[in-house]
């Protein structure tokens, strides 16, 4: 961990309680791989994007715990993206397409089946539930409306191959809490920050550590920027993915996340973990921004949490499988985590 710069900090008296510890309090096996989650009306109700191209409802309140289709609708592929907009669920997938879901009855509501021309990798939506981002391998973000399912931007900024002559891919998207920035991350460490309502870009940082190219072994590269999270107050953007990594047909390098007052492109931390390894897939602040959640993994997963006024660890656990993606409860004392064939609850203390 390399301290840079030092950013704003609550004082003691109201900052909020850190966490000390974390517990896996339970697990759950999954029939296919969860790639994506978010939450129902109830804090115990999660619905997951899997590997076997369906959106499942899992009722954690329920006596014998399950991961049940929503619908016999399903996308094409693996569905990597899932954000919740009012009474409907938005998912997308490597078939390309976005669907429209009512979440009571798992009616499909809106299919738009070229919604990209390649793999869809994640979806943002704005706090307002009125826009849906999406970020695919075509290299292009797309803005769209969440009530209507129309199309309302496209940009396109990014190289579509990398500085080795490859294809690039466009991993990761989140939209700010104040709802005015919407920030992308691909595949060989370029961060762009966009203005919401314009367009325009705000900010281009860069984590080329997060990217490795093998020009010997393999000709083959690895990494890239799979998690982004704007702090609460949308001043910090944290870039979550992994360092370099010496052996590209596995996941070994150490997980890795950037911290950024982004506005202002000064990188506030550069922290690496070597104990549990791989991809950090998602990232959240706590209350206060006084800390970071993140998760991830290389075969096994891990959750860690990082404070916020030094970019040290305050506590971590490992969590079975990869963990791919996670979302806080009603109270950010616990996390709902999906991964490789299993669904977890970790508590904070």
């Amino acid at each position: 961990m390399m301290p840079i710069d030092e950013p704003a900090t609550e004082s003691a008296a109201t900052a909020p309680s850190m966490p000390q510890t974390l517990k896996v309090e339970k697990t759950v096996g999954l029939s296919a791989i969860g790639f994506c989650v978010t939450q129902g009306d109830a804090a115990t109700t999660l619905f997951a994007g899997m590997s076997d191209f369906a959106i499942h409802r899992i009722d954690l309140a329920a006596e014998k715990i399950e991961a049940v289709p929503i619908s016999q609708e399903r996308h094409n592929s693996y569905v990597m993206g899932l954000v919740r907009a009012g009474d409907k669920l938005i998912s997308g997938g490597y078939d390309g397409a976005l669907i429209w879901w009512n979440m009571a009855s798992g009616e499909v509501v809106r299919r738009v089946e070229s919604a990209h021309s390649k793999w869809v990798r994640m979806l943002a939506v704005s706090p307002d539930a009125s826009r849906v981002a999406s970020v695919a391998d075509d290299m292009t973000t797309r803005l769209w409306d969440a009530a209507s399912g129309d199309l309302v931007a496209t940009w396109g900024d990014y190289e579509t191959k990398t500085p080795h002559g490859f294809p690039s891919m466009l991993y990761a998207v989140t939209i700010s809490p104040d709802g005015r920035w919407v920030a992308t991350g691909d595949k060989t460490g370029i961060v762009l920050v966009r203005d919401l309502a314009t367009g325009e870009i705000a900010a281009r940082l860069e984590t080329p550590v997060m990217y490795t190219w093998d020009p010997k072994a393999r000709r083959h590269s690895i990494g890239g920027i799979r998690s982004l999270a704007f702090s609460n107050d949308s001043a910090m953007l944290a870039v979550g993915g992994m360092g370099k990594v010496g052996n590209i047909d596995h996941l070994e390098g150490s997980s890795r996340v950037e911290v950024f007052r982004w506005q202002d492109n000064v990188r506030l931390y550069e922290i690496e973990d070597n104990k549990l390894k791989g991809l950090v897939e998602a990232l959240q602040f706590g209350p206060g921004d006084a800390w970071l959640a993140a998760a991830g993994g290389d075969n096994s997963g891990f959750v860690t949490i990082y404070r916020m006024d030094d970019g040290k660890l305050a506590a971590q656990e490992k969590v079975g499988n990869h963990v791919h993606d996670f979302v806080f409860g009603d109270a950010p004392d616990t996390l709902y985590v999906v991964g490789h064939n299993q669904a977890a609850i970790v508590k904070l203390g």
